[in-house]
């Protein structure tokens, strides 16, 4: 199992917007989550200090090749209109790596 940590900026006008769609998950995206070996999937919203609105999401992976699945994910079209509906809400970092919408974190400390 491999654990994965990625922020992104939410835009004030669309943090409601955002909670209500995440209140009702489709059940397609769910089940393709799930079908993609992700597991204890969290996503946190916090207002900081710079007066911005993050989300902060978690996710342990237990396949065996993250690349293949997350590529699976993205080709499903359902998938895709979930991520056309968010997508407007967020507000992705400009220090983002290439190819990032989500910015990647680092984990420094786990307990087991």
């Amino acid at each position: 199992m491999k654990r994965y940590g990625w922020v992104i900026g939410v835009k004030d006008e669309k943090v409601a917007e955002y909670k209500r769609l995440h209140a009702d998950v489709w059940p397609e995206v769910l089940a393709m989550i799930k079908q993609c070996h992700i597991e204890n999937y969290s996503i946190y919203l916090r207002r900081l200090g710079d007066g911005k609105t993050y989300l902060f999401s978690y996710l342990e992976y237990t396949g065996d090749d993250f690349e293949a699945d997350m590529a699976m994910m993205a080709a499903d079209p359902t998938t895709q209109k979930w991520w056309a509906v968010c997508k407007p809400c967020q507000q992705p970092l400009s220090d983002r790596a290439e190819g990032e919408w989500w910015a990647d974190m680092e984990e420094v400390f786990h307990l087991d």
